[in-house]
């Protein structure tokens, strides 16, 4: 076992390239808040500003990323694992500088893959063309340990919310549940689909200010995505608002949290670099047991 791990580090270390790199998951409470949307822009803003993108989607064709910009998953991670395509034939490249990796399969089946498995998930990862700047995980809701183990070793953890009343709720509660069930302690959020920033700054301090107090996990405020009709249009077109209107005021916000974003600090116990993610994404999958987050 000793001797796989120095292996898949160094695979790892292959495929992440710098030490540079970003690992952000995105979560929501509940669906409707422009999550994936959300996701697939700022790919695409990061790409832009000479990034090396990789956005890895747990969720089903159905909705999935790929859809986004007007694509189809024909095949998935688990595919690579077991050996029946290769890892050039799942992935998607939507435009120069941004790769999708649908993973919705192999998300599930994370926590139960044989030592072979994840020497082949490895040594498929490695040999990527390119060296990944930052990787942004669509996390499902619905996985099988409760809560997706990207989520769990990523730098950071981000929250999308809308400004209802039922996504500000679902999302403390989901915030609630990880911090008891996994201590995770440190979240952002992302308010979308809100009229002003002085709309999205009030509902990141009400939610910020009630999980200090109760002593359930530190916040962060991410940045806001404004209620935009164009943002709107675009989707129904199966388009990044960056690409159908590049001057509207989401794409603005999309370019301005790309920007930030790379400026982002780890927190203090985050800072173990490629080994570390290595180990906790293959081996602490394997070591949790499920959680039942829902009430």
């Amino acid at each position: 076992m000793a001797d796989f791990r120095v292996d898949q580090a160094a695979g790892l270390r292959r495929l992440l390239g710098t030490a540079g790199l970003q690992v952000i998951t995105f979560v929501a409470g509940c669906e409707g808040v422009g999550r994936s949307v959300t996701i697939a822009n700022l790919g695409v803003a990061l790409a832009r500003l000479g990034r090396e993108v990789l956005i890895i989607d747990e969720h089903s064709s159905s909705d999935d990323i790929s859809a986004s910009f007007g694509m189809a998953a024909t095949h998935d991670l688990l595919n690579v694992v077991q050996r029946e395509s290769s890892l050039a034939q799942v992935l998607l490249r939507p435009m120069a500088g941004l790769s999708i990796l649908p993973a919705a399969k192999a998300a599930r089946k994370l926590g139960r893959m044989s030592l072979p498995q994840q020497q082949t998930l490895v040594d498929a990862m490695s040999g990527l063309e390119r060296s990944i700047d930052v990787i942004l995980v669509d996390a499902s809701m619905a996985h099988p340990n409760g809560f997706s183990p990207f989520g769990l070793v990523s730098q950071e953890t981000v929250v999308v919310l809308s400004g209802s009343g039922a996504s500000i709720t679902e999302a403390y509660s989901l915030i609630k549940k990880v911090s008891q069930a996994f201590s995770r302690r440190h979240f952002r959020i992302l308010v979308n689909k809100v009229r002003s920033v002085t709309d999205a700054r009030s509902i990141y301090e009400n939610i910020a200010q009630v999980a200090t107090q109760r002593g359930i996990a530190t916040l962060d405020y991410a940045g806001a995505i404004p209620l935009d009709e164009s943002l709107r249009l675009a989707a129904q077109l199966c388009r990044p608002v960056l690409f159908q209107a590049p001057e509207s005021p989401a794409a603005s916000a999309f370019r301005d949290l790309a920007a930030d974003l790379q400026y982002w600090q780890q927190s203090p116990g985050e800072q173990g670099g490629v080994e570390y993610f290595l180990q906790q994404l293959l081996h602490l999958s394997q070591r949790i047991t499920p959680k039942v987050l829902r009430v």
